[in-house]
């Protein structure tokens, strides 16, 4: 009994030390040379810059496609107006010209949107700011006449709150991986000077 104990005991120290952090008695715990840091710091850079365009164009992808389903919707209140279902509720309240000038300024909000996360300049978020002021006056808007209707309508709630929700996304998208390029840039300005003995 007492060998399978101490059996026991030493697979599991040995299962301990696959997740224990390298010390400096370690053999691969030498100091980096600049060469190797400059290349390390390179590839982060790389890395971010990769995925910085990817997650950018992901977004401006969901945003086209937004903006696509509003043309549809444009189209179809232009040729059978009041038909689509969240259309239909505002009809007693609203014009048929006042929903199409509605879903173009969201439009023009996802637009503007869109810019901004392909802008490559430093001053790119003042986009995101401009689309937050269209999306806002939407916001208002659709939420005016939804509280006006005698039931409210869960449904259409993204008529509100779309330009403006994809507004704060790319503007909370666009903070993520500025404070990411931001970690590389410091990594960048810690590299310190190798000296060989």
């Amino acid at each position: 009994m007492k060998k399978l104990a101490r059996k026991w005991r030493r697979t599991r120290r040995e299962e301990d030390d696959k997740f224990v952090l390298p010390t400096s008695d370690d053999v691969d715990s030498r100091p980096i040379d600049t060469q190797e840091q400059e290349e390390y710091v390179r590839s982060l850079e790389e890395a971010h810059a990769h995925q910085s365009r990817q997650w950018r164009l992901v977004f401006a992808v969901l945003l086209i496609c937004y903006a696509a389903f509003l043309s549809y919707s444009i189209f179809q209140q232009f040729m059978s107006p009041w038909e689509m279902r969240y259309h239909a509720y505002f009809m007693e309240d609203l014009k048929s010209w006042m929903v199409i000038s509605a879903e173009w300024i969201a439009i023009m909000a996802c637009c503007l949107s869109i810019v901004g996360l392909q802008d490559k300049k430093n001053d790119h978020r003042r986009w995101f700011w401009y689309s937050c002021v269209p999306g806002s006056a939407l916001t208002i808007f659709w939420l005016y006449y939804l509280l006006r209707l005698p039931k409210f309508r869960w449904d259409a709630i993204w008529l509100p709150f779309g330009p403006l929700c994809g507004a704060g996304t790319c503007l909370y998208v666009d903070h993520l991986l500025e404070e990411s390029s931001e970690e590389v840039k410091k990594l960048r300005n810690y590299m310190y000077a190798y000296k060989a003995r």
